[in-house]
């Protein structure tokens, strides 16, 4: 009962200090572990003991998983000698680095023990890392690059500390080394791969998403035992079926599922995540009070921490640059069309927070080597302060070298594109059907489709002072779902409609709302945000036409004409021409493209200039 007891007070106040921390604007993982410092030492706390085991199998796998499952392989793909370069070579040169402080700095202390510190200190950590990026909004460049080196990077070091402590009573060879590495890695590839391939047949006959959330849920345990059992990399196990079955989930689950998944995971990241770090904390007191007995000298115990954590974080800005300017040498990023500047290579060196990791792997450092007291002490001095002096500077440090965040405009611009492409090949698609179609239904389906395509694009609008049609919508379909809901729930009270029935239509109403308010979400977003002008893939129609001056009166002459009015105004580069988008009743833009084949077309709204391509269904 008491254990029950603990784990529920654990998690309310996991959400509690969660919730907090948003409101008061602190990144969680920071106030999390200053809360569990300071609880560790109230009177009643039981003392927590944060176990290998318990991290290694239990918390691990499944953190790596929900974030593997939605890292974009393509991404990865396009990012992996930087990716690599980070989670194979900066954790053999931190290794090797801090192994050759901790020796120097601590008397009689071995070489194996050394270094196995060093391997338990050079992984950054996933979730730490990755929460602070995106809440601060960092290029997608760099969040995907420290995405894929927390991903691997466990692994390397994991396997460094395994040779490590082995060193301590066999003699090893470098060529042993190698070999237990590669082992280890390609052995992980394969188990990976394996449990990818049968996972993919057994989600094809799976139609059911309870079934295939369940399955969900074993497959990162699975792969990392399964991996372990033959003496390979859990971790990359996990990662690379992770990877795998993200990528193809479009291809190999039904709609629901792929729902069902992606909100079970991130409600699982989710208190994992918050979960790990106020655990972190909860080690504090027990840990001074182990180093209060060692034979070193408090001030060579502070002076060995603060050494420590200094090393690791100069290494990591001194293998980033190097990489950078003499191996990676980065082209142009697809978003800007520019080589990024040296404030990304900093921010990205900058952004090496440990975590759980870290402190989970101290523990499996031998009970009887010397001074192990002291490289808990050192495990832990690294998590927090890596994540207290890199975390709480790393947005200021984002603003003052102005590294830009996603743009919610280009964003927005490029979902509209997506949805265009798409609708021009779903209705291609439709022309090769053969069909009777007496009742109008291809029209309906046109409509729709209209409907969706020009919501997208109003999204764009950069005024506020009008209401668009799809927020008139958005605004009359709320009301009337309040009211659907409502009525629903006075006959679900009177008992005479079947639960189930009344649970699945009410379903049906919470889709369409969350659709509704994520459309709301993302225009508030995007309200007042300026496109950026660089470019993306260009047809030669937009390199031939770029962007021009928008000189108009700020009228669509065709609409004062019909009496009808416009929602958007769009401009001609070829001559100038202004008519309405085609959310405006008359879509006259489109029909002077019909009748001229003037084929680009640019926003004349104030403080936008992205431009349409109408033969290649392209924007810049």
């Amino acid at each position: 009962m008491e254990i029950a007891f603990f784990l529920v007070a654990l998690s309310v106040g996991v959400l509690a200090v969660t919730a907090l921390a948003e409101r008061i604007d602190v990144p969680p993982p920071l106030l999390l572990i200053a809360v569990g410092v300071a609880a560790s030492y109230a009177p009643g706390m039981p003392e927590v003991h944060l176990e290998a085991e318990v991290v290694l199998l239990g918390l691990l796998p499944p953190l790596l998983y929900a974030t593997a499952i939605q890292t974009s392989l393509v991404d990865f793909n396009a990012n992996r000698r930087s990716i690599l370069l980070l989670s194979v070579g900066l954790v053999v040169f931190t290794t090797a680095g801090i192994g050759a402080l901790v020796h120097v700095l601590i008397p009689g202390i071995g070489w194996p023990a050394a270094f196995a510190i060093g391997a338990v200190v050079a992984p950054p950590d996933a979730v730490a890392a990755t929460a602070i990026a995106r809440r601060i909004g960092l290029p997608r460049r760099i969040v995907t690059i420290l995405e894929g080196e927390s991903l691997l990077n466990d692994a390397t070091a994991l396997v460094s500390l395994r040779t490590a402590i082995a060193a301590g009573g066999l003699g090893i060879s470098t060529m042993e080394v190698a070999e237990d590495f590669l082992v280890a890695a390609g052995g992980g590839v394969l188990v990976g791969f394996g449990l990818f391939v049968l996972v993919a047949k057994l989600r094809k006959q799976v139609t059911d998403p309870l079934m295939d959330t369940a399955i969900s849920l074993v497959v990162p345990f699975a792969a990392y035992i399964l991996a372990e059992e033959i003496h390979a990399s859990g971790v990359i196990s996990v990662v690379i079926v992770g990877l795998l079955l993200g990528h193809q989930a479009p291809v190999l689950q039904t709609a629901q599922s792929r729902i069902a998944e992606r909100m079970n995971w991130r409600t699982i990241a989710f208190v994992l995540e918050n979960t790990v770090f106020l655990l972190i904390g909860l080690q504090a007191k027990w840990l001074f009070e182990d180093v209060g007995e060692s034979e070193l000298s408090t001030g060579r115990i502070v002076a060995v921490c603060a050494a420590t954590l200094a090393g690791v974080i100069v290494l990591r800005m001194v293998w980033v640059f190097m990489a950078r300017y003499l191996l990676v040498r980065p082209g142009p990023d697809r978003a800007t069309g520019q080589v990024p500047p040296w404030p990304y290579t900093f921010i990205l060196g900058w952004a090496g927070m440990r975590g759980v990791v870290t402190l989970a792997a101290a523990f499996i450092i031998d009970e009887d080597t010397e001074h192990r007291e002291v490289l808990l002490l050192i495990a832990f001095t690294v998590v927090a302060g890596t994540l207290f002096i890199q975390g709480l500077t790393l947005p200021w440090l984002a603003r003052r070298f102005r590294v830009p965040s996603p743009d919610p405009m280009d964003d927005a611009l490029a979902r509209a594109t997506l949805l265009q492409q798409a609708s021009k090949a779903g209705f291609e698609a439709v022309e090769k059907l053969d069909y009777d179609d007496p009742h109008g239904i291809v029209d309906l389906v046109r409509q729709r489709i209209d409907q969706r395509n020009f919501a997208a694009w109003e999204r764009l609008g950069t005024t506020a002072e009008e209401e668009t049609p799809s927020e008139l919508y958005a605004r009359i379909r709320l009301a009337m779902l309040a009211a659907e809901r409502s009525r629903i729930l006075e006959i679900r009270s009177s008992g005479t409609v079947a639960s189930e029935v009344v649970a699945d239509v009410l379903a049906m109403l919470d889709i369409e709302e969350s659709m509704i308010d994520n459309a709301i979400h993302e225009r508030e977003d995007i309200r007042g945000v300026s496109v950026p002008r660089a470019p993306g893939d260009q047809c030669d129609e937009l390199l031939a036409h770029p962007v021009a001056e928008t000189v108009h009166d700020g009228t669509c002459a065709r609409c004062l004409e019909d009496g009808t009015r416009w929602v958007a105004l769009r401009q001609c580069l070829e001559c100038g021409h202004v008519g309405c988008c085609d959310s405006s009743p008359g879509q006259h833009a489109t029909e002077h493209f019909h009748e001229t084949t003037h084929p680009v077309m640019q926003s004349g709204e104030p403080g936008e200039d992205w431009r349409w391509c109408f033969l290649h269904h392209l924007t810049a």
